[in-house]
């Protein structure tokens, strides 16, 4: 690969990995809520090593620290913009923020050979290659530590099968098509759950649909349209850099989220459907 070739290749990642804390946390507690639930299910007791893989803005991760106020908490994210929004929340420097992505994360490089704890909460569905890291961070557990995932199952809801099919008309769908098909690797939640009972630990998964309530203000963009800017709209808008090309996109997809979702008085409802699983290793 040559030296330009290569530049081009880390601008491009850079493009795919430029999150807006902002965006991103304006459904906080939509957001939050499946973390907690996740969290609530570990069992292992008094873990004194914690990581967080995905940690986005920091918030759930310092949430983590004060659940466990004796844990040396790490936070893992590829983000450099959610790493420096992460510490600037994180006044007491309560936690170890680690720039990495996922797939490259080493255990080793944080200086603790083993954790009592490792969470990974709606991260691994950017990661197609998330199935063959799961066992390397099962591994990576003390005796008796917990292994804790979350990821959306919200792929075929309106609100990406209707992104596909306006991305299916646009003159650019080779690049948008190629962009959405690499953000959407979840499996099975039986999938899931086999791997982790293949390795021998007990394993605790579900799945939850959330049936969400967004305020939708008379003239204000659909709230569906802006809670998926933070997140799945991503890869589409990091590729349209032409400013008429993204707007051009948002109009089209803007208008079939309002006939799949209609504003009611009390707002819009958004079902939103989760898996979790949660593996203790044995003791």
């Amino acid at each position: 690969m040559t030296e330009r070739s290569e530049a081009a290749e880390r601008g491009q990642r850079g493009r795919e990995t430029l999150w807006d804390p902002g965006q991103y946390g304006r459904f906080a507690d939509e957001r939050a809520r499946p973390f907690h639930e996740l969290v609530a299910r570990i069992r292992t007791a008094a873990p004194q090593r914690v990581v967080d893989i995905g940690c986005g803005p920091g918030d759930l991760t310092l949430g983590l620290a004060r659940r466990w106020p004796d844990a040396r908490v790490v936070g893992v994210d590829s983000s450099p913009e959610m790493l420096a929004e992460a510490r600037t929340r994180d006044r007491d420097g309560r936690v170890q923020w680690v720039e990495s992505r996922a797939e490259a994360w080493d255990p080793v490089v944080t200086g603790d050979p083993a954790f009592d704890v490792v969470i990974t909460n709606a991260t691994l569905q950017w990661i197609p290659t998330h199935l063959r890291l799961i066992p390397a961070w099962f591994e990576a557990l003390a005796p008796g530590g917990t292994f804790a995932m979350q990821v959306p199952a919200n792929f075929d809801a309106p609100s990406h099968r209707l992104m596909r099919e306006v991305a299916a008309r646009h003159p650019r769908v080779d690049e948008l098509e190629e962009r959405l098909d690499r953000a959407r690797s979840v499996a099975l939640l039986e999938t899931y759950a086999t791997l982790l009972l293949d390795l021998g630990a007990e394993v605790d998964a579900w799945q939850t649909t959330y049936l969400q309530v967004l305020p939708a203000e008379e003239g204000s963009p659909h709230p569906v349209l802006e809670w998926v800017r933070g997140t799945g709209l991503r890869p589409v808008l990091s590729t349209l850099s032409e400013a008429e090309d993204r707007d051009a996109f948002i109009a089209d997809y803007g208008g079939e989220l309002e006939a799949a979702y209609p504003r009611r008085g009390f707002g819009v409802l958004f079902p939103f459907s989760r898996l979790f699983a949660v593996a203790q290793k044995p003791g």
